[in-house]
């Protein structure tokens, strides 16, 4: 990952955050620190939590307001530090706010980027001749307006006026999540790869052992802190140890009890043990540290501490679900197509009934396809492809459809319980990777994989050679057609996907031979020249 992304990844949460309660784009915000702090690793940024260079006013020196001395465009000029990045965050908020010379650009869109990059270049909030540029270059290099896009949504589905007085004039402990928030930033799931309870050991499948956790998905995100008044007990920034670099978090309750929330293979951390924390707070970013890991992902892990200091490992699903109950927050923890909070959901009142009799006609089991196309099409789940692109959910279609395929015809597969099969329905989707070797007899080895942009691999070995083809828009649509076909019995369609594939492994095989030949050839008049 870039240095830029790595910098987004930290800090996405304070200025989406800062877009709410004034209306500057987020990505702008954030680009501008990446600017202006060298990624956070400015000496202002490390010695005092200054990401946007501003200059003290007499006001701030008044008012006792710490600063650094820095030469910058002149020798020896005072720059404002804080106590906190997030404080930093918002002073330049502020700061943007309340300078009229910046008034045309808050008249802008909240989300319109570019007209804020080409603002403050004209209102001179840096010498630089193509400070927009820069800026807009940043942005659209590392997609930072997705950040934008997240608000944006939020704002519509939420009845929320961006950049409004009533925003700005809530309580501190609301500007970060209110006094309850998830582990980590999600539209509507979590998807949890190993849940609570007794599992095969990964990194040896011969043995059973306790899972005290769970393990979720994750690409390099912001982990938040889930309650607002939170203590860091414990810091790991030792990335060799089993579960890598970790951070503890301690939340009383009124009966004198705690839970201890652990979270564990971080990439980076960005509290210290000692500190309060609110809730929805970065307090590190996902990663892949430890001995005993076998890819990025998030585990968490909940021990609840009785008055007498006596402590149980409980299933973090039961806290989450507390949590998101007392901060009214919609959520899932969806594992192998099941909600595993709906075990935890409180009982159903007689005012409820009615609205659950609905959700339950509506709510049905998924299938194995189904969760394959959920998987692959939701961001949230880590692995999406993402939605509304017609060719993506074509290549979305096409996967599901040919995993559902070979399950047909795969006897050990169909005599798997659900769970087996929506357990490796996960996995291929991990891995992107479905061995379809038993539709095409003609293949020792033959699979469909995606690549990270999403493209379709098509990879087989015939008669030892190996042949690896991108699967063009019209291939895709005549495998979508024909897997998509009601009036073709399973083993027509088998029949008429070994067919097309195979062609396209023969004229494969025949260009790779006649390429050969031709290397060959001109070896062999070179050999003879004089």
């Amino acid at each position: 990952m870039s240095k830029n992304k790595e910098y987004a990844a930290t800090y996405a949460e304070y200025a989406m955050e800062q877009m709410k309660r004034y209306g500057i784009p987020a990505s702008v915000t954030l680009a501008q620190g990446i600017l202006e702090s060298s990624n956070g690793k400015s000496e202002l940024a490390v010695k005092g939590n200054a990401h946007f260079g501003i200059k003290c006013t007499d006001e701030w020196l008044r008012n006792n307001g710490s600063y650094l001395v820095y030469t910058d465009d002149r020798p020896n000029e005072k720059f404002c530090t804080y106590s906190t990045v997030a404080d930093s965050y918002e002073h330049h908020s502020a700061f943007l706010k309340e300078n009229t010379r910046y008034k045309d650009c808050f008249a802008l869109s909240a989300d319109d980027y570019k007209g804020w990059c080409t603002g403050l270049q004209r209102a001179g909030y840096a010498t630089g001749a193509n400070y927009g540029g820069l800026l807009q270059q940043i942005i659209e290099r590392n997609r930072l307006n997705k950040f934008d896009e997240i608000v944006m949504r939020e704002a519509k589905t939420n009845g929320i006026t961006i950049g409004t007085d009533a925003i700005r004039k809530q309580p501190q402990e609301s500007k970060l999540g209110g006094q309850y928030s998830l582990p980590l930033r999600r539209e509507s799931f979590m998807l949890v790869t190993s849940a609570f309870g007794m599992r095969n050991d990964p990194l040896d499948a011969t043995r059973q052992q306790m899972h005290k956790g769970i393990d979720v998905k994750t690409k390099h995100e912001a982990v938040l802190a889930t309650e607002t008044g939170g203590k860091v007990t414990a810091v790991n920034e030792n990335a060799q140890t089993a579960g890598g670099k970790s951070v503890h978090i301690e939340y009383s309750r009124e009966d004198g009890s705690r839970y201890e929330v652990a979270y564990l293979h971080l990439d980076s951390i960005q509290v210290k043990a000692g500190d309060r924390v609110r809730a929805g707070q970065q307090v590190a970013v996902t990663g892949n540290t430890g001995t005993r890991t076998t890819g990025e992902h998030l585990h968490i892990g909940v021990k609840q501490v009785m008055e007498n200091g006596n402590k149980r490992d409980i299933d973090p699903v039961a806290y989450v679900a507390e949590i998101a109950e007392r901060g009214n927050i919609r959520t899932e923890l969806l594992c192998n197509g099941e909600n595993l909070l709906a075990k935890y959901e409180p009982e159903i009142t007689m005012a409820d009934s009615q609205e659950e009799s609905t959700k339950q006609e509506t709510d049905m089991p998924l299938s194995v396809e189904g969760w394959m196309k959920k998987l692959l099409s939701s961001e949230d789940s880590g692995v999406g492809l993402g939605g509304g692109d017609p060719i993506m959910e074509m290549i979305t279609t096409l996967y599901a459809g040919l995993m559902t395929l070979v399950t047909q015809f795969d006897e050990q597969k169909q005599e798997a319980s659900r769970e087996q099969q929506m357990q490796e329905a996960t996995e291929t989707c991990l891995t992107r990777k479905i061995d379809i070797g038993g539709l095409v007899p003609t293949a020792e080895k033959c699979h469909v994989n995606l690549s990270d942009a999403g493209s379709p691999m098509l990879e087989a070995t015939v008669n030892g050679q190996k042949i690896s083809h991108e699967l063009t828009k019209g291939e895709v649509n005549s495998l979508t057609k024909t897997l998509g076909n009601e009036q073709l019995a399973d083993a027509d369609k088998r029949q008429h996907i070994a067919s097309i594939v195979g062609n396209i492994v023969l004229l494969k095989q025949a260009s790779l031979n006649y390429n050969q030949g031709m290397e060959q050839g001109q070896e062999r008049t070179e050999g003879v020249r004089i």
